[in-house]
């Protein structure tokens, strides 16, 4: 319920309130890649949310993630970290909540034909590095899961459906947000509900791993420079693959496949 009055509010201020009901739906935005900076944070005489806030407590999608402007994608740094969208005015002060999940997609390069499989790329490594460094480290370093995906071959189309069902899913999904809800509630913080919300000395206490996965961890902080924010997140995802698995314990198998889900770009590990 406090979910639906949150969202049904930012719906409402937005003037998107369809029939002035309340929404029973996680919203789902997914802005072109021309939206502008005041698009997306929000802004107008009336200071109206943009689609940052629109997106609290559900996606916000980003195709074609580098087309978008530099300003417009900087802009989406400090609601990543605070879950909250400012807008400041010679008259007016306005903050909006704006937790939500960024999912965002992009090919290798301009062409789209740098991976294995999908044809020649004529400027090589070079249009790769060109495009990938249009999106900035520091934003790609709050993506909590950055993973290559191969291309999709005809073949691929014929394969049997996936083994497990998305209701299977949802339903570990909604146990792992169960648990974590009563382990905040347990720890007197019952506002969180989810380990995205968790940081700093909370984040470590929940997400220390045993002793195998803090050496892995610590090892592979090293090896792959992740920086303090780097290091936290991967601690994140751990805490909630342990969560999917019904595990009280951040073990070292889920240190690792978070760590696996940290992927560098094709163009920057070259670079390296």
């Amino acid at each position: 319920m406090p979910e639906m009055l949150d969202v049904s509010m930012i719906a409402s201020v937005a003037g998107v309130l369809a029939g002035g009901k309340l929404s029973r739906r996680r919203p789902f935005r997914a802005p072109h890649h021309t939206a502008s900076q005041a698009a997306m944070v929000g802004g107008g005489i009336r200071a109206k949310p943009g689609e940052m806030a629109l997106a609290h407590h559900g996606v916000l999608f980003l195709d074609e993630l580098p087309e978008f402007q530099s300003r417009t994608l900087e802009a989406l740094r400090q609601p990543l970290e605070t879950g909250q969208t400012v807008i400041a005015r010679a008259n007016h002060h306005v903050t909006y909540p704006a937790r939500f999940q960024l999912v965002a997609a992009m090919n290798p390069c301009k062409c789209g034909m740098l991976s294995e499989g999908s044809g020649p790329c004529k400027r090589g490594p070079r249009c790769a590095g060109d495009y990938q460094a249009r999106t900035s480290g520091p934003l790609l370093d709050r993506l909590d899961i950055q993973i290559e995906l191969p291309p999709v071959r005809l073949s691929d189309l014929t394969l049997p459906a996936a083994k497990e069902a998305s209701a299977n899913i949802a339903a570990r999904v909604a146990e792992a947000r169960r648990l974590q809800k009563e382990r905040f509630a347990r720890l007197g913080v019952a506002h969180l509900r989810t380990n995205a919300e968790a940081d700093g000395e909370l984040l470590e206490e929940i997400a220390r791993p045993e002793a195998a996965g803090l050496r892995l961890l610590g090892e592979a902080a090293e090896i792959m420079r992740l920086t303090a924010r780097g290091y936290h997140r991967v601690l994140r995802v751990a805490r909630t693959l342990a969560d999917l698995e019904s595990s009280e314990v951040v073990c070292r198998q889920h240190v690792a496949e978070a760590l696996s889900y940290r992927q560098r770009l094709a163009a920057f590990s070259q670079a390296a």
